[in-house]
């Protein structure tokens, strides 16, 4: 194995990081901001407010997301076991 292929698998791996992790800091960040207006516009300077809509919307949001993040990741682990068994 080659510096080059390293770095694939690396790059691969951060991929599937970063697709993985999306869908749970996209809501995250939407509940956040959809939050932060809300106490814009009513003045209400709670800073424990967020914390709870926050962590039932990702958690709803990775019950949903599970099969499409656990596809992604098995295929990702195909890959590298394909590797590993073939020598490169």
């Amino acid at each position: 194995m080659n510096g080059t292929e390293v770095l694939d698998i690396a790059r691969d791996g951060i991929w599937v990081m970063i697709l993985v992790a999306a869908p749970m800091m996209a809501v995250g960040l939407l509940v956040g901001v959809v939050i932060a207006l809300f106490q814009a516009l009513t003045q209400i300077q709670e800073q424990t407010l967020v914390f709870v809509p926050k962590i039932l919307a990702i958690f709803v949001t990775m019950l949903v997301a599970l099969p499409f993040m656990g596809s992604t990741m098995s295929s990702y682990m195909m890959r590298l076991a394909d590797m590993i068994v073939t020598g490169g």
